[in-house]
């Protein structure tokens, strides 16, 4: 690393016209790049059978939404209101993208109950697309602009809706959160720093690094499923680290700097010590990140590899065109001082007085702090878990009011339905023998609580007995009544057979689980299989899917990492200090995060609905805040590891070091803070959630946790801290490389 700095500072400009290059190519990434989407295809039952549905019934292939128009002058049955939905919906039968356009007043007169709302005062009218889902969404807005009426209130409803504003708030959310993150960051940075040169300099390398991750991610989209929350995770980790890690690079060349040596020297020894550092940092934050790639077929995938590329970006470009920007500069990174945020000089500072003060006493600091974190923790203990859903929108999104609407006003639609998918694997559905076991099932099912309706082939006349089902489908499709032609295009394909079973049970709902689970405790069909789906399914299967995964993902996690550390610090102790200190940041994060969006509390303030946890949201803020809260330890103990390879004290290396990071720290954990604070302003739940959780990690991890439980704990353990087998330190760090600053 010192050759390395010593390279860039003889070749800066080559550097410099590389680094170009590479922002150029991230422009270009981000102007062609692919479509991100929320695709999921793990390994459960209720992704499986869904997957059955989408081979086989063309109808759930297509897109599709649902308008619901209200007066408040006229109700259904009026010629006035009959001739406003006409006018409303006329411009949809010349769009060519729409293939089919199904109002109360073109349907058969079994359908039109489905179809008025309870008080006559709305309709439903089901608008088909010719287009695909990716294709949907994307012109939704275009399509959806065409309805319009004076007399009518509009409301749109349905997954392409859904998609779509979930689409518009992340990118709004997107830009609010960097006008208002990236002011925040340079005032802080011109603070820690008290030059307004560094300050720039470190918040363009920022916006480098997230520009480069956000161009590799949407250029990715086109070979893999990127998550629409990709782009979010980018912006979030990629800003918050890359201006880490310019930070503690550029104070260090400014200590090497004040100490008397040439340019190309400091910029040799802060590449040795602090780009050496940050290669480590970008190494463990990587590790965290990893931990997403263990959730197969979930969005978590996606996130997590474009939460490593944009840590490999931000360490690419701090080692490059960071250093690069320095040897162009050289004493002029200090230029356009404010004089009264100038720091005071090594060890007359508050860190020094503070660690020497906690190494005093201890027990009396760390007991009463450990004690404070758990406890902060402990609403975590009351964790509820569900599948995110329209609720994840603020209450204005128009899907999420139609969505209300149609649950209130439309009871037989707006319920929750759960599938039941036979697979026979003995003939079709057809057969006289697969049409007796279906028709057992269902009524089965209908005997079970809280079932409210079955829709299927075998319950579409009620009162038919089983020999008179047998009987009606001997004859041809085409002769079968126009209600019974429309179920078996619907819910039969040729060799699957639907019953959807109908709920009042809201989807997240404990009763709604335990109809689910009743319905796979139901007994077997001989000859098929049956697998169970729908939203409350998914609900099910997905918290067990993260369940199940998550102690995989977190041993990988802690156990790579604590390899890294055991390498970078020559010390067997030290790593599994740090990962007992993240178990206590996390803690604090968990516990706020529940408390906060799970329980209601500061729910007027922040603007959401509260409800249980998207089970993905644990897990994230796992793998990104572990990683992140080993940043600042990596960084703090490096410094402390010179100090003891220099005096050889304990007490000694860790005032020391808490000294000279100990600002640095807590200022970068500022920064990232109000990047963090400043996605805690989304509209979304989930980016909001995320946001919110991990600022509080890092000011945590910061404050209470940095300085005042490791230096107890280092302390206590003494000089047990830095012990290690022989064969660690047959290569011990260059006394050169960690020469201190004056």
């Amino acid at each position: 690393m010192r050759r390395w700095g010593r390279f860039v500072y003889r070749h800066r400009k080559a550097v410099l016209a590389a680094s170009l290059v590479c922002f150029v190519l991230s422009i270009i990434g981000v102007a062609t790049g692919g479509q991100p989407i929320n695709a999921s295809n793990y390994d459960v039952e209720s992704v499986r059978a869904a997957n059955l549905e989408g081979a086989q019934l063309p109808s759930t292939t297509g897109s599709s939404f649902t308008l619901i128009l209200t007066s408040a002058q006229s109700a259904f049955g009026q010629p006035a209101f009959e001739s406003a939905v006409n006018a409303a919906v006329a411009p949809l039968h010349s769009d060519s993208r729409v293939s089919a356009l199904l109002t109360p007043f073109t349907v058969s007169a079994a359908q039109v109950p489905l179809m008025v709302s309870t008080d006559k005062r709305s309709v439903l009218v089901q608008v088909g697309l010719k287009i695909d889902f990716a294709q949907a969404r994307a012109q939704y807005g275009e399509i959806r602009g065409e309805v319009h009426s004076s007399s009518l209130n509009i409301t749109a409803t349905g997954d392409v809706p859904l998609a779509y504003d979930f689409d518009t708030y992340l990118a709004s959310d997107l830009r609010r959160s960097e006008v208002v993150s990236l002011p925040l960051a340079l005032i802080l940075l011109v603070i820690v720093f008290g030059t307004g040169a560094a300050a720039l300099l470190c918040l363009g390398v920022g916006v480098f690094a997230v520009l480069g991750g956000v161009g590799a991610a949407l250029a990715l989209a086109h070979a893999i499923d990127v998550s629409t929350y990709a782009v979010n995770v980018v912006t979030l980790v990629g800003l918050g680290i890359a201006i880490d890690y310019s930070l503690f690079i550029v104070t260090r060349f400014r200590e090497e700097l004040a100490s008397g040596h040439t340019v190309e020297d400091a910029l040799g020894t802060t590449m040795a010590t602090a780009g050496r550092a940050i290669m480590f940092s970008g190494l463990t934050v990587a590790i965290g990140l990893s931990g997403l790639l263990f959730y197969t077929g979930t969005a978590l995938v996606s996130m997590g590899v474009a939460g490593a590329i944009v840590v490999a970006v931000s360490v690419l470009y701090a080692v490059t065109l960071l250093p690069a920007m320095l040897a162009v500069l050289g004493a002029r990174i200090n230029s356009i001082r404010v004089p009264i945020l100038q720091p005071k000089p090594f060890g007359e500072g508050l860190w020094h007085r503070l660690a020497t003060w906690v190494m005093r006493r201890p027990w009396t600091v760390l007991i009463p702090t450990i004690a404070i974190l758990l406890i902060a923790g402990s609403p975590f203990l009351d964790l509820q878990l569900a599948n995110s859903d329209v609720n994840q929108l603020p209450t204005s999104a128009e899907a999420r009011v139609g969505a209300d609407l149609l649950q209130a006003q439309f009871p037989q639609v707006g319920q929750n339905t759960i599938a039941v998918v036979v697979d026979y694997q003995h003939g079709g559905p057809m057969t006289p023998t697969n049409i007796a076991a279906s028709y057992q099932l269902a009524q089965r099912l209908a005997a079970l609580k809280g079932v409210t309706g079955i829709r299927s082939y075998v319950t579409v006349q009620p009162g038919l007995a089983l020999t008179s089902y047998q009987t009606l489908y001997t004859q041809p499709k085409s002769s079968l009544p126009s209600a019974v032609q429309a179920v078996l295009t619907t819910l039969n394909g040729s060799s699957i057979a639907v019953l959807d079973v109908a709920t009042p049970y809201f989807v997240t709902s404990d009763a709604a689980h335990n109809l689910v689970r009743d319905i796979r405790a139901v007994d077997s069909v001989p000859g098929a299989t049956v697998q169970v789906t729908g939203d409350t399914a998914f609900d099910i299967d997905l918290v067990n899917y993260m369940i199940d995964h998550t102690p995989l993902a977190i041993a990988f996690v802690v156990i790579t990492t604590l390899i890294v550390l055991t390498v970078l610090l020559r010390s067997v102790v030290l790593p599994f200090k740090a990962v007992l200190m993240n178990a206590l940041s996390l803690s604090a994060a968990f516990g706020a995060l529940v408390w906060i969006f799970d329980q209601g509390h500061l729910s007027n303030i922040l603007g959401f609905t509260a409800g249980p946890l998207d089970p993905t949201i644990p897990v994230l803020l796992f793998c990104v805040v572990f990683g992140l809260s080993m940043d600042y330890e990596v960084f703090l103990l490096t410094r402390m590891q010179e100090a003891w390879v220099r005096t050889g004290d304990n007490r000694t290396a860790v005032a020391d070091g808490l000294e000279r990071s100990g600002r640095l720290v807590t200022g970068a954990a500022a920064i990232m803070a109000c990047v963090f604070l400043a996605f805690a302003l989304a509209s979304v739940v989930t980016i909001k959630s995320i946001g919110v959780g991990m600022a509080v990690a890092v000011v945590v991890d910061a404050t209470l946790v940095r300085a005042l439980v490791v230096p107890a704990v280092m302390r206590l353990l003494g000089d047990a801290n830095w012990w290690a087998p022989h064969w660690l330190h047959r290569r011990e760090p260059d006394r050169q490389e960690i020469a201190p600053a004056a």
